[in-house]
């Protein structure tokens, strides 16, 4: 027998029995619908936690910092170019990108900030995805210049009369970072002693003010947004390095170590590293062996891998809870296809008289069951996929609360079509066991069955 004259033959007696067919379909329905939207959730709710993480910085990359200790102490495992090149040759390390911090103070007219500075290679602005609302990124001048985060203009306040700050009065300083001249103060305890007299009795002078000059300004975040980078201010490492040197010449640079005497170091240390690694499966082992040479390293890779687990844990039950009613359905079919044999017991013993093959009995109990599985497992589809677009216009609100971003249910296509696959899996083993019992029958016994 064909198969094409097997396929018709089970749709046909399929379609005989229309009420029993349409409730064994529905059973299966509900079936694949509860799996799909189960699992979906767990996979919403997963994908929300890691656009959540990377929101806070890369996956793949480790932040490297001095072990905890005396700064001042020689012994301290410091942050300087050979270290950087021993990293850079272990295995599945993509790149290393020193980081050099300061603070300074921001002036303009009678406002006044505090400046968190970061200067860090031009290389290492790519990997960081920086939303440029204004100008451009470091990297391109020859003098030293800044980018200012988004958040860095709500830092400014009067320090003359009662201005306040934004903080206070909800309002922005009128201050344009790119055109306005923004003066920085790097030496900031030689501003705080100015007017004060010396040990020698002296009056101390204020430090000199620097016109810096701004390259760019970060996009301000939407509503629903937030960035990492807004309350920094970064510029080009080799020129901070170089501007760094000029201001504090012979003078201990603030946040830099000095010797046991007091005096500085030739060469200047790094505050963090920024290790880049080519796999997030590397990632917590090149970690280990970071903390194994004494230094502090982190990364967010351990706290996702135990986010993971639990999450698949989460996507396991879901799964298991929409499994059951699968497993309902599979004994529906099962029933089906046994009162389907018990009712055409006479029509098997007259095909196995006819001399058909054995195997096409089975094979016509096996699409039956299968047509079933498929029709159940497609209507199933496309009832998850609108109980997902329900759902996740529902739990809209949710976001906010749980901290989370996209939609709470997620059906990507290898879960649709994993479905229908498994619905259909699902209804031929049902009907594995009925079809070999038709397999089986005695054809005379059959042909003499009322």
């Amino acid at each position: 027998m064909k198969f094409l004259d097997l396929l018709r033959m089970s749709s046909g007696n399929l379609w005989k029995r229309k009420v029993r067919t349409i409730l064994t379909v529905l059973g299966v329905v509900i079936g694949v619908a509860s799996i799909v939207v189960m699992v979906s959730l767990g996979l919403g709710l997963s994908r929300s936690l890691m656009e959540q993480y990377e929101s806070y910085g890369s996956l793949t990359q480790i932040e490297v910092n001095e072990p905890w200790g005396d700064s001042s102490s020689e012994e301290i495992k410091r942050l300087d170019q050979s270290l950087i090149n021993e990293i850079s040759a272990m295995e599945h390390v993509e790149s290393v990108y020193p980081v050099l911090q300061t603070q300074a103070i921001a002036q303009y007219g009678s406002y006044q900030a505090y400046l968190q500075i970061q200067g860090i290679p031009p290389a290492a602005f790519a990997d960081m995805d920086i939303k440029v609302g204004e100008g451009r990124l470091p990297g391109e001048d020859q003098t030293l210049t800044f980018f200012y985060g988004s958040q860095v203009l709500q830092q400014f306040q009067s320090i003359k009369g009662n201005g306040g700050s934004y903080w206070d009065t909800g309002i922005l300083p009128d201050i344009d970072l790119m055109k306005d001249p923004i003066f920085v103060v790097f030496d900031m305890d030689a501003y705080y002693a100015a007017g004060t007299p010396d040990e020698n009795g002296q009056t101390q002078k204020p430090p000199k003010k620097y016109l810096i000059e701004t390259c760019g300004v970060e996009a301000t975040p939407g509503e629903d947004e937030w960035s990492r980078y807004g309350w920094q201010t970064y510029c080009d490492i080799g020129q901070l390095e170089t501007e760094l040197k000029k201001i504090f010449k012979n003078k201990v640079i603030p946040g830099q170590p000095s010797t046991k005497t007091g005096k500085p170091y030739k060469e200047i240390f790094y505050n963090q590293l920024l290790v880049n690694v080519d796999d997030m499966d590397h990632v917590v082992s090149l970690q280990n062996k970071l903390q194994d040479l004494g230094y502090d390293a982190y990364s967010q890779a351990e706290w996702v891998e135990s986010e993971q687990k639990t999450m698949g844990y989460i996507q396991a039950v879901l799964g298991g809870i929409g499994a059951v009613s699968l497993f309902v359905a599979a004994i529906g079919i099962t029933n089906t296809m046994m009162m389907s044999i018990y009712e055409r017991t006479k029509e098997i013993g007259v095909m196995k008289v006819l001399g058909c093959d054995l195997r096409n009995i089975r094979s016509l109990f096996l699409m039956e069951a299968g047509f079933i599985g498929f029709i159940g497992g497609v209507i199933g589809l496309i009832l998850s996929l609108i109980l997902s677009v329900v759902i996740n216009k529902v739990a809209a609100g949710a976001n906010e609360y749980m901290g989370t971003t996209g939609g709470i249910s997620y059906i990507p296509v290898w879960l649709a079509l994993l479905s229908l696959v498994f619905a259909v899996m699902v209804g031929m083993v049902a009907g594995f066991f009925p079809a070999r019992r038709a397999m089986r029958l005695s054809p005379l016994a059959a042909i003499r069955n009322e």
